[in-house]
């Protein structure tokens, strides 16, 4: 006699069902857990660091990968040593292969990236300051870039002569307190940048301008512009 196959979908189906009660019921908790290891970060340097006086750091905006964002510098390589760390976060731009664009951070472990940055960077700092001796170090954070950069300026304003934030929106994180700085510290904004409006520029630009900022406003859109970048340097 021919034994009757057991009914395995059904019960997969019943457990999996079960599970999911319990999930939302509270009584199975996904926990959430780190640790801290090694990682190995890559920069992109232009110009002279023996012959230049001043380090210019850029940090570069979403999707976009350091040896690149700094070819938008090359005017400034006569003057300045420029320095363009990558974001950590590699990843392809458009499906599975093809250009490869980097990110600072997603809002996924937001805290520790913020941190990580803040460290890694710090740690690259000391390596440049150590290899050469600078008359001034200014930090420029592009879009992205931007949010990273304020956090890393505002965690040891004096670390550094000046920042600038290029067409960035000022991380809310920073608490206010912190904000008072007697650096000669920038913000710029393209008229023709399409990822801020004319209502968005006018508030960014009379936030900026209440924390001590100076604003400089270009005719550009979302980019570098080196004309611009060149008459703040001066």
């Amino acid at each position: 006699m021919k034994k009757k196959p057991k009914k395995y979908k059904s019960d997969v189906k019943s457990l999996i069902h079960s599970a999911n009660l319990l999930f939302l019921l509270g009584l199975v908790q996904n926990m959430d857990h780190s640790f801290s290891h090694s990682k190995t970060y890559r920069y992109f340097t232009l110009g002279d660091k023996n012959k230049s006086k001043r380090l210019l750091i850029v940090l570069h905006g979403y999707g976009q990968l350091a040896k690149f964002f700094l070819r938008k510098f090359s005017m400034c390589s006569d003057s300045s040593f420029v320095v363009a760390p990558e974001g950590p976060h590699r990843f392809y731009r458009k499906g599975y292969s093809g250009r490869v664009g980097a990110s600072w951070m997603t809002k996924e472990a937001r805290d520790h990236d913020i941190k990580d940055n803040i460290i890694w960077l710090n740690a690259l700092l000391r390596k440049l300051k150590d290899e050469t001796s600078f008359e001034e170090i200014i930090l420029l954070g592009f879009s992205q870039g931007g949010a990273t950069a304020a956090r890393w300026f505002y965690d040891a304003p004096n670390k550094f002569d000046r920042l600038i934030l290029w067409s960035s929106v000022f991380p809310p994180d920073i608490e206010k307190s912190m904000l008072t700085s007697t650096h000669k510290n920038s913000y710029v904004v393209g008229i023709n940048d399409e990822f801020i409006d004319n209502i968005k520029r006018k508030e960014e630009l009379k936030f900026y301008e209440r924390i001590g900022f100076s604003t400089h406003i270009y005719d550009g859109n979302h980019d570098i512009d080196g004309p611009t970048l060149n008459h703040i340097l001066k």
